[in-house]
């Protein structure tokens, strides 16, 4: 199975989901984004090691960290496996010098992990493949054939009512404008309706 190195390109507060946050990771090498609902918990984790904070007690994470640490163990890579119903499944890669084991774990506490050990992050083509969104270039400026800005349309129609060529369009804004969340949202009825074989 080919894994692909990813990042973090960011963690913003979810406008819709009221205490969610989206983590979005991006390819290292090519345009697309994978955006992750995330709670609030664990988006703090996420934050605090991306800042630079230290906190004045540790967190699970860093507790977790810290155990590991002590006996010699290793995290050497986290991936990002699996993408079913729109959830995000991962596992943790750790060696103690003699054996090497594979653990399931959160993605977001996978992500939280491989930061406080600063190992690579990877997530397979399968879930490229199927969870991803594409970062446009040519659709920054886009507009609508009246010259009007169709930024909001998806927020003005039910996702039913647009053929899935509007709803990627629509969705290509929405990257070209970081609202990653909402793209998230529109990638996601496009894969159901290709599931259902649904022509666009």
């Amino acid at each position: 199975m080919q894994n692909i190195p990813i990042y973090i390109l960011g963690l913003s507060y979810s406008q819709s989901q009221s205490g969610a946050y989206a983590l979005v990771m991006a390819e290292e090498k090519g345009n697309r984004r994978l955006p992750i609902i995330i709670g609030a918990p664990e988006a703090q984790a996420i934050a605090i090691q991306l800042e630079g904070l230290k906190p004045t007690r540790p967190l699970t994470h860093d507790l977790f960290f810290h155990v590991l640490d002590s006996y010699d163990i290793d995290l050497l890579e986290v991936r990002i496996s699996k993408f079913e119903e729109g959830i995000f499944y991962s596992e943790i890669v750790c060696s103690n010098g003699e054996e090497t084991i594979v653990v399931d774990a959160r993605t977001s506490d996978a992500v939280a992990m491989a930061l406080r050990f600063k190992c690579p992050i990877y997530a397979s083509a399968e879930v490229m493949e199927k969870g991803s969104v594409t970062w446009d270039h040519e659709d920054d400026s886009e507009e609508g054939d009246d010259g009007s800005d169709e930024r909001d349309e998806i927020a003005s129609h039910e996702y039913d009512t647009l053929s899935v060529e509007e709803l990627e369009r629509i969705m290509n804004e929405a990257i070209s404008m970081e609202d990653y969340e909402k793209a998230s949202a529109i990638r996601d009825e496009i894969k159901a309706r290709k599931d259902r074989g649904q022509e666009p």
